[in-house]
């Protein structure tokens, strides 16, 4: 039995019955020109959750409710981008989805000893390193992607997961403070500080400036895990002046931002509805349209425009499936992360880790939602899972990997102390 009083079973069944729901309202209002198409979608769902459902039970631990979840939300993610426009299988996305439950699953058993990990923390300093130097070397002029011609990669969703990392991995060395003039120092302190300087740096000047909030989530959650670590007393002097750091850094930010930002920030898009405020009143024309309950898969035309898979997917998907859905949609992945935070945790490294993760999370769908609704400026974000996109489902198949790795309650076994003979002949503990 689950923690929640479900059987393994009857959550599995759950997930399969929210499939198979969606799907047949594929078949029912699809808009599709042979039945082949939608047939070959069930065929690849419902393959996917057996076969993971199988694998699974292969792997030991005390709940299997996040895994379930993961593969619910991918396979909604699946059938959501195969029906933009005409149901059609979207078979890229659902490689993606593949690997990404791989990703979960590697990163899951890599991070489940916090001692292994810690040891090797300047390993993944050193992958960071070796993104951002990949961004500068390889992406083109004041460019994020890297092109190989058959597939582009996007460097800078892969430091998520290490930034993420880092943070975490860092949080012993709290207990050695080294004197420097007057002042308690400890040195990863100063290097996440370097760290941070040089990622939002990177990020101004490739002009991927929607991607700062994402990483700011991620430092301050990661200081606030930090104040707040046991043993940290860090000095109220360093924390006021990192948060005066910041707010200086903010606004100057929005003050000396680049004309594309500051024209984005202060454009009325139903003023300029040819122009740059045309995207934007497409995505909320759809909305409209959609209703509660959506024009139906495939109907929409909201896939028109560009980026109608990925940075307003929120839209596409409440104008085809309508509003109700949508909101489903971002529920479940919320429900991804209240399932990592609500059991103990496993350790502070672990709380860390899915504090870390949670606020990649909620930061991406906030911005992707917000924007897509124009409650804020319109970002260019992913919705985790479910947006289009290899680099970005990958990362996210990660850092779920993370949030696993918090909520399994039950992570090392000590290894049984070794057994001697005592004058008796009888077995006993060093």
């Amino acid at each position: 039995m689950l923690k929640n009083g479900l059987s393994y079973f009857g959550i599995m069944f759950l997930s399969l019955l929210s499939h198979l729901s969606l799907l047949t309202v594929v078949f029912v209002k699809g808009n599709y020109d042979n039945i082949i198409d939608p047939m070959i979608l069930s065929a690849a769902v419902l393959i996917l959750d057996v076969a993971y459902f199988t694998a699974i039970r292969f792997i030991k631990q005390n709940t299997y409710t996040f895994d379930i979840l993961l593969v619910t939300v991918l396979n909604i993610s699946v059938i959501f981008q195969s029906c933009f426009g005409k149901v059609v299988f979207a078979g890229k996305h659902y490689i993606f989805a593949i690997l990404a439950l791989v990703l979960c699953q590697c990163a899951f058993r890599l991070v489940s000893d916090y001692r292994f990990i810690e040891k090797r923390k300047y390993i993944f300093y050193g992958i960071i390193g070796v993104l951002i130097l990949s961004i500068l070397l390889f992406t083109g002029s004041r460019s994020m992607w890297i092109d190989l011609g058959f597939i582009t990669i996007q460097p800078s969703e892969f430091i998520k997961p290490f930034f993420v990392l880092v943070f975490a991995t860092s949080l012993i060395s709290l207990n050695n403070k080294h004197k420097v003039l007057c002042f308690n120092v400890v040195y990863d302190n100063w290097i996440l500080i370097g760290v941070t300087g040089v990622i939002i740096l990177l990020q101004w000047w490739c002009r991927d400036l929607g991607s700062l909030p994402t990483f700011a989530a991620v430092a301050g959650c990661g200081l606030l895990m930090r104040i707040c670590y046991p043993k940290a007393k860090l000095s109220k002097k360093l924390i006021i002046g990192i948060c005066a750091a910041a707010a200086v850094v903010i606004v100057a930010a929005l003050k000396f931002a680049p004309g594309y930002v500051q024209q984005r920030l202060n454009v009325d898009i139903w003023a300029d509805q040819h122009g740059d405020g045309w995207q934007q009143c497409q995505a909320l024309i759809a909305i409209a349209e959609g209703g509660w309950f959506g024009k139906g898969p495939g109907h929409g035309r909201l896939y028109k425009v560009p980026a109608a898979d990925t940075d307003i997917i929120f839209s596409s998907i409440s104008e085809e499936w309508g509003m109700l859905a949508a909101l489903l949609a971002v529920f479940m992945i919320l429900l991804l992360i209240i399932t990592a935070v609500i059991n103990t945790p496993r350790s502070y490294f672990h709380t860390t880790l899915s504090v870390g993760a949670g606020a990649v999370f909620i930061a991406q769908m906030s911005l992707n939602v917000f924007g897509s609704c124009n409650l804020i400026p319109f970002t260019g974000v992913t919705l985790p899972f479910i947006s289009q996109g290899g680099s970005s489902m990958l990362a996210c198949g990660i850092l779920a990997g993370f949030l696993k790795a918090g909520q399994a309650t039950v992570f090392y076994v000590p290894p049984k102390p070794a057994m001697r003979p005592d004058a008796a002949g009888r077995r006993q503990g060093r």
